[in-house]
């Protein structure tokens, strides 16, 4: 009797057991009681920890986000980029290749942190992805838009034909540009020079190509081209190609001959070139403009030294040939 009551207790307390846990809800169950149903069947749930500003993510934007997937009973991601400084841009359709981040993606802000529970249908199928992710699991993305880009937008306008470009309104290639501008932007500050400067190339080619219809048109596209030629100006200095440097700077005084980003960049590059007299007369023609500018009085010092030291080099040059000559 005392044995199988001892074997009744045990049975009792393992049954107590068993309900405790199956009455415990799981980490992505205890997710779930705080998440929104973003498609309306359950197959992607959505919590918003940090708000973003500005409208949603367009269609066929590129995005530059922070990520990290889990498993559920998993404190280590099974991918993340919150390793990398810079991010890489990815294209919506093409980079993104999950169903349900790309969908989550398009309901988010820039700025927002977000986390997805996304159900096998929406990640990564019935099949899983050995080793990585078992069969028919379901994945929470913890994601962080930084910023996006409507390159779809960009996209469509260069499958255009010239002539096509040349009828759509001035406002739709000056938002091609912009974007064009700010995909160069984003390489330069990740010191990706050459592709800030296939950015920069690929917008004044789309500026060139334009039949301007009026006066205000062609100003609207001087306007335009100022900021890219000033940019390829520094990209090129940044790759070491002053005289590349010069000729964009240069095409900005064109436009603007009082500019002195311009004139500056054009300090730059002639000091590169060891041209110190023509580097001296941009960046005084830029003090002028600017008397208390630290770059432009930093530069002309620079410049100012560096002609000194090239004086002197022609003078012991010079003092030497002629001590050659009288001694011969």
């Amino acid at each position: 009797m005392s044995g199988n009551g001892l074997v009744s207790s045990i049975r009792r307390l393992i049954s107590a057991e068993e309900r405790l846990v199956r009455s415990t809800p799981s980490p992505f169950d205890q997710l779930r009681q705080q998440m929104n149903d973003v498609l309306g069947d359950e197959g992607i749930l959505k919590e918003v920890v940090q708000p973003g500003e500005g409208p949603p993510v367009p269609q066929n934007a590129s995005v530059l986000i922070h990520y990290s997937g889990f498993l559920e009973y998993s404190d280590l991601p099974f991918e993340t980029t919150t390793h990398r400084k810079y991010p890489q841009m990815m294209k919506l359709g093409r980079d993104v290749t999950l169903a349900g981040l790309e969908l989550g993606l398009l309901t988010m802000k820039k700025g927002e942190f977000s986390r997805f529970l996304l159900q096998p249908q929406y990640a990564y199928g019935d099949m899983g992805c050995p080793p990585l992710i078992p069969a028919a699991a379901v994945v929470l993305y913890e994601v962080q838009i930084l910023d996006f880009l409507d390159s779809g937008q960009v996209d469509n306008f260069i499958a255009m034909s010239p002539e096509e470009q040349n009828e759509v309104p001035l406002s739709t290639l000056l938002d091609v540009v912009n974007t064009l501008r700010s995909f160069g932007n984003r390489c330069f500050n990740q010191s990706r020079y050459d592709n800030a400067k296939d950015r920069y190339k690929q917008a004044t080619k789309l500026l060139g190509n334009r039949e301007t219809q009026s006066g205000a048109e062609a100003e609207a596209i001087k306007t335009a081209l100022l900021p890219l030629y000033l940019n390829l100006s520094l990209t090129e200095l940044r790759l070491d190609s002053p005289h590349k440097a010069l000729k964009y700077g240069n095409k900005a005084l064109e436009i603007d001959s009082a500019n002195t980003k311009a004139l500056f960049r054009c300090g730059q590059a002639y000091l590169e070139l060891h041209e110190y007299e023509s580097a001296q007369g941009c960046l005084v023609t830029a003090q002028a403009k600017k008397p208390f500018d630290c770059d432009i009085n930093n530069l002309l010092r620079k410049v100012a030294i560096c002609y000194k030291d090239s004086l002197d080099k022609q003078k012991d040059l010079y003092s030497k040939m002629f001590r050659d000559l009288r001694g011969k």
